[in-house]
C-alpha cells in the first residue's frame, strides 16, 4: 500500500472512530475560550463597571461575611477582565458556591452554584468523568489524535500550499465539504499544531513523565500554629486573615504584581497563597507566588516569574497558550474562531468519510461504522449521565439549570443523528 493511502486511512479512521466524543472536547474548549464573556451576557450580577479605584479587600469580606456569617472562603480569584466581577469560593456544610464580589465598590452582588466558565471547563477538561486522573486522560489523549491528524493531512495532500484560496462549488456537496474541509485544515494548522502540543504538554504534567509535576508546582510552605493558643487553631482563618496586609507584603515581594488568586489557610498550619501577574509577559497568575504566614504575616515564599526555571516557564504558559487570553479579549476572540475552525473540520472530516463508507458498504449490505457507532453513542450516554450527577451532587445546581443544560444537549444529539445519521442514510439511499 501506498504511503499516501496509509496517511489517507490513518487520517479518516481518526476522524470517524470517536468522532463525536472528539468534536465535545474541541467544542467545548473553543466554548471555554469566551465563558468569561458569556457568564457576563447571561448572568448581570457578575458585571463590573471599570473604575480607577479598587475597594479594600478587607472591606469585600466584612461584606461577604454580613451575608454568609457561617461560611467559609476556599478560593478568591480576581480574573484579567475588568468588566468582571471577583469571584469568592464560598463553602458551607459541605456545599460550594461562588459569590461575585464587585472589585471596585466591595458590594457583593450575587451568587450561584454553578458558573458557565466553569461548566465549559469541568467538560473540556475530564467530561465530568469523576474517576481519578481518568476523565483527565481521555480528554488528553485527543492532543495526541489532533496532532496525527494535522501531519496525516500534510503528508497525504499533495503540494497544499497552493491551495490555500481554493474552495471549490457547484459540483456537488461532497467536493464542496471535501474542498471546505482542506481549506479550513490549512489555515488552521498553526492553531492546530498549538492545541495539540500544549495538549500533550498537559498530558505529560498530569503522569509526570521525567518529573515535570513535581518540578512545575512545588510545594506550598507549611506553618507553625502559635503555641499556648489554641483559640487561634479553632478560628476560620479564611474569614479572620488581614487580606490588604497580605496583598501589601505581596506587592513589597513582587512590586508589579497585580493580585489576582488569594487561597487562604483551610488548615492551622497552612499559609496564606497569593498569585498574579507582574510586568513578565505571556505567563498566567500563577507564575508570581507569594505564600505569607497567617500568624505572623510574615512572607515565608516567593516565586517570581522572571526566576522560573524553563519547565515551570513552559507550564505557566501553556494555559494562556491553550485558552488564548494572554492578550486580552482579542486574542480569545481569534482563538475561538480558530477553534470553530477546527470543529468544522471534524464535521466535515466525518461527512465525507461517513458518505465514503456508507457507498461503500451498501454494497455489501454493512452498517455505517460498523459497531463503533454504538461505543460512540455509548460514550457519549456515559458523559451525559457523569455530567447530570456532578451537577446535581457536586453543584447541587436547580432544576431550571439542570433544564437548561438537558435542553442544549437534547438539541444537539438531533442534530448530530439528524444529519450523520438520517441526512447521511437520505443522501446514500436516493
Amino acid at each position: 500500500m501506498k504511503a499516501k493511502k496509509v496517511f489517507f486511512n490513518i487520517h479518516s479512521w481518526i476522524g470517524i472512530r470517536l468522532s463525536i466524543l472528539f468534536f465535545i472536547v474541541c467544542f467545548s474548549g473553543t466554548l471555554a475560550t469566551l465563558s468569561h464573556e458569556m457568564d457576563w451576557l447571561f448572568n448581570p450580577s457578575i458585571r463590573a463597571v471599570p473604575q480607577e479605584q479598587l475597594a479594600s479587600r478587607n472591606t469585600m469580606v466584612s461584606n461577604f461575611r454580613a451575608l454568609y456569617p457561617k461560611s467559609k472562603i476556599t478560593y478568591w480569584v480576581r480574573h484579567d477582565e475588568p468588566y468582571l466581577c471577583d469571584i469568592i469560593y464560598r463553602e458551607e456544610n459541605g456545599k460550594r458556591s461562588y459569590v461575585f464580589a464587585n472589585p471596585y465598590t466591595g458590594k457583593i452582588q450575587g451568587e450561584s452554584n454553578l458558573t458557565i466558565q466553569r461548566y465549559f471547563r469541568d467538560l473540556h477538561y475530564f467530561l465530568f468523568i469523576p474517576f481519578y486522573q481518568i476523565g483527565y486522560l481521555i480528554v488528553l489523549t485527543f492532543a495526541f489524535l489532533l496532532l496525527i491528524s494535522l501531519v496525516t493531512a500534510l503528508f497525504f495532500y499533495k503540494k497544499w500550499w497552493r491551495k490555500l484560496f481554493e474552495l471549490q462549488t457547484g459540483k456537488g456537496s461532497l467536493v464542496f465539504f471535501r474542498s471546505l474541509h482542506r481549506l479550513v485544515g490549512l489555515w488552521s494548522v498553526p492553531f492546530t499544531l498549538l492545541f495539540s502540543v500544549t495538549g500533550i504538554w498537559y498530558f505529560l504534567e498530569r503522569t509526570n513523565v521525567a518529573d515535570i509535576r513535581t518540578t512545575a508546582n512545588p510545594l506550598i510552605p507549611k506553618v507553625v500554629p502559635p503555641e499556648g493558643n489554641d483559640n487561634a487553631t479553632k478560628l476560620d482563618l479564611s474569614q479572620t486573615v488581614d487580606y490588604d496586609m497580605a496583598i501589601a507584603l505581596a506587592k513589597r515581594e513582587i512590586p508589579q504584581l497585580s493580585v489576582g488568586s488569594i487561597t487562604p489557610p483551610r488548615k492551622p498550619n497552612e499559609s496564606i497563597y497569593l498569585t498574579g501577574h507582574s510586568d513578565v509577559p505571556l505567563v498566567r497568575q500563577r507564575a508570581n507566588r507569594v505564600y505569607v504566614n497567617p500568624y505572623t504575616y510574615q512572607v515565608i515564599g516567593v516565586q517570581r516569574a522572571e526566576h522560573e526555571g524553563t519547565v515551570m516557564w513552559l507550564n505557566d504558559i501553556a494555559d494562556p497558550l491553550h485558552f488564548g487570553y494572554w492578550g486580552g479579549l482579542a486574542t480569545k476572540i481569534l482563538w475561538f474562531l480558530m477553534g470553530m475552525g477546527i470543529c468544522s473540520l471534524i464535521l466535515t472530516g466525518i461527512w465525507i468519510s461517513l458518505k465514503r463508507q456508507a457507498l461503500k458498504r451498501k454494497k455489501v449490505k454493512k452498517k455505517i461504522m460498523g459497531v463503533w457507532r454504538y461505543i460512540n453513542w455509548i460514550l457519549v450516554s456515559l458523559v451525559i449521565c457523569f455530567m447530570g450527577h456532578t451537577l446535581s451532587q457536586q453543584y447541587d445546581v436547580s432544576f431550571q439549570t439542570m433544564s437548561i443544560i438537558g435542553l442544549a444537549w437534547s438539541i444537539f444529539l438531533l442534530l448530530a443523528y439528524y444529519i450523520f445519521v438520517y441526512q447521511l442514510n437520505k443522501v446514500v439511499n436516493r
